[in-house]
């Protein structure tokens, strides 16, 4: 065992001015001093970090550290469990009782076939963007409404709904919401949530949300499932989409590349993915004592998982701080390991694989309208890393 062992201070630690891609400078350099470090919570409990690739992978896969809410060690009280349905937060069998369900409705063949309507659906936004231009902010006209479409169809929110929920999953998300204001979301949430179940016991449509309420799992976990997707149904491929655009917009010559090898656009998804890595961290609490890069970590110890400093890990990605959309990037764990793999990873990257490149077609002179150290960035606080507002602009 080593003697000496780095130690990260409290998250969340800010990102360097000027590098709004690349992860803080502090986890970067606890990934240099080896792949896990002493690391005290928020709360006061100590705890471990693991930045390398090889060792988060290990753990994701690792039936003895747990994802239950119940049991994570962050905080100096009592966690309750997670509500029904909620099953990133579960482990087995309560996490398949409701995964199960949903497996054979999120296959690469069905999210394949959904391939046309995020066409038109891009299309559709890009048009009004022409129309009012030749000025917007991406976030707003562009990344938000795809997903947020996409997965509401799927899952049966009316389309006059959409907005106003779109809206309430924003305020989970943004890491900047008071107590106050989070409760109110959480509780008007809850409440749309109920009225939308019940609508579809009662009168089903052709959706996934409908499909579910034909079977055994009580209102509660349909409510606690559809919570799960629509949230990360929407953000993370929302951020992805507009920091995504932003790091090409900072790489002319990636961009240039893409535009010019339409054929790379299923490797530049993957590089994104990886570079950028907007699901920044999970924790895992270990169910017993397991030794981990030559150190124990205690039952009943929670540590945090970086996904961001993983995908940057020099002995997985040669150059890994380097944009280079020809990398093979596969392996990289922006969806997650094991059996809490993201469910919608499929979808997530036909819409990528779609909206990134009708943008730059559509627009090939689409560049920002700020400086880039002017572009409002989301907190560290926030679950998922993006852009608040990306300001940009065309020859019309």
């Amino acid at each position: 065992m080593s003697e000496s062992l780095h130690t990260v201070t409290t998250l969340p630690t800010e990102r360097e001015a000027g590098c709004p891609f690349d992860p803080p400078a502090e986890l970067t350099e606890a990934r240099r001093h080896g792949p896990i470090s002493r690391y005290t919570h928020p709360g006061g409990k100590p705890g471990w970090m693991v930045t390398g690739h090889d060792l988060v992978r290990s753990i994701l896969a690792d039936p003895r550290f747990s994802s239950r809410k119940e049991l994570m060690n962050v905080v100096d009280f009592e966690l309750p469990p997670a509500p029904p349905g909620e099953f990133l937060l579960m482990d087995e069998p309560q996490h398949s009782r409701y995964r199960k369900p949903l497996v054979g409705r999120f296959t690469a063949r069905r999210m394949r076939l959904l391939t046309e309507r995020v066409e038109r659906i891009t299309a559709d936004c890009l048009d009004a963007m022409e129309a009012s231009g030749p000025s917007a902010d991406l976030v707003a006209a562009f990344a938000k409404p795809i997903p947020t479409i996409v997965i509401c169809e799927l899952l049966g929110v009316p389309y006059e709904e959409r907005d106003s929920f779109q809206e309430q999953i924003d305020t989970f998300m943004n890491g900047e919401t008071s107590d106050e204001d989070l409760i109110a979301a959480y509780t008007a949430t809850q409440e749309y949530l109920a009225h939308l179940v019940a609508a579809k016991r009662a009168h089903p449509t052709d959706d996934v949300l409908s499909e579910l309420a034909d079977g055994d799992l009580t209102d509660e976990e349909l409510k606690g499932i559809s919570l799960i997707l629509l949230a990360a149904g929407f953000d993370t491929t929302a951020n992805m989409l507009s920091l995504g655009t932003f790091a090409l917009l900072q790489h002319p010559d990636q961009l240039a590349a893409l535009r010019s090898e339409p054929e790379l656009v299923d490797q530049a998804v993957e590089e994104l993915l990886r570079y950028l890595s907007v699901a920044k961290s999970f924790h895992r609490t270990a169910l017993v004592d397991v030794e981990v890069g030559g150190h124990i970590i205690e039952a009943g110890t929670t540590v945090v998982l970086s996904y961001h400093t993983a995908n940057r890990d020099p002995e997985r990605y040669e150059d890994p701080h380097v944009l280079d959309i020809r990398r093979k990037s596969g392996g990289h764990l922006a969806f997650g390991h094991g059996i809490h793999l993201c469910l919608g990873a499929q979808l997530a990257r036909i819409e990528m694989r779609v909206a990134l490149p009708a943008l730059l077609g559509r627009f090939p002179t689409l560049r920002l309208a700020v400086p880039a150290d002017e572009v409002a960035l989301r907190p560290e606080t926030a679950d998922i890393y993006g852009v608040k507002r990306l300001p940009v602009t065309w020859d019309a």
